[in-house]
């Protein structure tokens, strides 16, 4: 049992919002907790707006949970960059991840409402 990450059900409706449009809406995010990292939402890919996304060449590697993918955003004002990220086949112990979307919070309002 690898007690560096820890996920569980995000309680409540979860938003993601950019360049003025709602991303995703969730009743069913999940929260990963990273060690002293601040909690991720991330939101199932059914509950995202896949239209705006585009899929980045990027991909990078974390020894606890394995690769993710990159997307970035088509917005009024143009692409977003790489501010999305999926691990589409997890290590186990973040299993419950794979396939949602998370967004980075420097380029995406993510919050409860």
């Amino acid at each position: 049992m690898n007690s560096h990450i820890k996920i569980n059900a995000a309680t409540g409706t979860w938003v993601a919002r950019a360049g003025g449009a709602v991303l995703a809406e969730s009743k069913a995010a999940m929260e990963l907790h990273e060690g002293s990292y601040p909690t991720v939402i991330y939101f199932p890919r059914a509950d995202v707006a896949m239209a705006f996304l585009e899929k980045s060449e990027n991909t990078s590697y974390c020894p606890h949970k394995g690769h993710a993918a990159y997307y970035g955003i088509h917005a009024k004002s143009g692409l977003i960059a790489d501010a999305v990220w999926s691990y589409e086949a997890p290590f186990d112990v973040a299993s419950e991840i794979a396939g949602y979307l998370a967004f980075y919070p420097d380029k995406v309002v993510v919050e409860r409402v």
